[in-house]
């Protein structure tokens, strides 16, 4: 257990993931993740999540280790994700008289995961429960990112145990910087339901919060409101960068990458602060990332097999699927005969929200040509001028 000092009464019992390779079987995170798990310690004791199931017996015995023979009274779930509940059937076959507290829309879906016997408490926006000289305040929280998910506000310590919110990719004992990990994590975890937080955020306003602590990542306790800033810049799809350009390329054989970069020098002399992506061999994540933190996107992809060349056309599709919108966007084709990636990335960017497309798309033929930087740095006064 990764050593997370939080107070004498709320205790850190979770565990690292160094050994993961794809979080959610898609996500590479070479760092690998936390399972926070905490305790509250008080006249009653109350069990905030639990751990992948993986890791129970690590959990466990971190659990035992801070209970110091108690017996919890509370196992508060607030999300029924695998990776933080997946050791509740467990638990409770422990202690079977320990109270699960969930929303009622948890408790419906439990059973699909785990037979327990155990008693049962559904909780509402705004019911409390006491556990002494600590009390827990339920917010309702559905679709950040499931259904039923709720998040807790203990008001002695005035601390928010956030469920996946402000959560980050990467191991407690390879904690990279928080912005980094916590904005991919945000744009491809949570950031398809960007209203729903809106309605945390506005929820959370009227808390006086001074600790968060998430399900994934660091425990947040200084300058909470930078935090808050940016989850509230996510969640309102607005550009953490406006000067950013994405330049995000799907090549074959070089060629179509070849215009990538010449298009990227171009962006840059220009004053854009260009990051250039081959979505061939990088995480695509971290161009997920990318296109909703910057302003701009040009995309540049070859045509195959009459249709898109398949990386472009899984990254159009992640970008679909997250809600892509509020961004300007730049394409260009590539194919030495009936050329179509142009037309279909059209069609595939006409379908999301708020998009503005540049009027018409570049095409090229094969290898970059001298004639091609001006046709080039057209598209790139267009794009910057939008």
């Amino acid at each position: 257990m990764s050593e997370v000092h939080i107070s004498d009464a709320i205790r850190y019992v979770g565990v690292d993931d160094t050994a993961i390779d794809l979080f959610e079987s898609q996500y590479p995170v070479p760092n690998g993740v936390s399972y926070n798990s905490y305790v509250i310690l008080d006249e009653k004791t109350a069990v905030m999540d639990t751990v992948d199931l993986r890791f129970v017996d690590e959990w466990l015995e971190n659990l035992e280790k801070v209970l110091a023979g108690r017996r919890p009274d509370y196992l508060v779930i607030q999300h029924l994700e695998p990776d933080h509940a997946g050791s509740i059937g467990l638990l409770a076959e422990k202690y079977p008289e320990m109270i699960l507290v969930a929303s009622a829309k948890a408790l419906t879906m439990l059973p699909k995961y785990f037979a327990c016997a155990n008693p049962t408490q559904a909780v509402a926006e705004g019911q409390t429960l006491s556990l002494g000289t600590h009390t827990l305040t339920f917010v309702m929280a559905p679709m950040v990112h499931w259904p039923e998910v709720m998040v807790s506000y203990e008001s002695a310590e005035k601390t928010l145990f956030s469920a996946d919110g402000f959560g980050t990719f990467g191991a407690l004992c390879r904690q990279r910087p928080w912005l980094e990990e916590a904005r991919r994590y945000y744009y491809n975890i949570v950031g398809k339901y960007g209203a729903q937080v809106q309605a945390l955020l506005k929820k959370a306003a009227g808390l006086d919060i001074q600790r968060i602590c998430p399900l994934h990542g660091p425990v947040l306790t200084e300058d909470l409101g930078k935090y808050l800033g940016y989850y509230d810049l996510w969640s309102r799809w607005q550009a953490e960068d406006e000067d950013g350009v994405l330049v995000a390329y799907a090549s074959i054989h070089g060629n179509t990458a070849q215009a990538a970069k010449l298009l990227a020098d171009i962006l840059t002399e220009k004053g854009a602060k260009v990051t250039l992506r081959d979505l061939c061999r990088e995480d695509q994540s971290l161009a997920v990332e990318d296109a909703f933190r910057c302003r701009r996107m040009a995309l540049l992809s070859a045509t195959y097999d009459g249709g898109l060349f398949p990386a472009m056309e899984h990254f159009l599709c992640h970008l679909r699927d997250k809600t892509y919108r509020c961004r300007t966007v730049a394409l260009v084709e590539n194919g030495s005969w009936a050329p179509a990636a142009g037309r279909l990335m059209t069609a595939a960017v006409q379908a999301m929200k708020d998009v503005t497309l540049c009027e018409k798309y570049y095409s090229l033929c094969g290898a970059v040509k001298d004639s091609d930087r001006e046709g080039l740095t057209a598209l790139a006064d267009e794009l910057l001028s939008k």
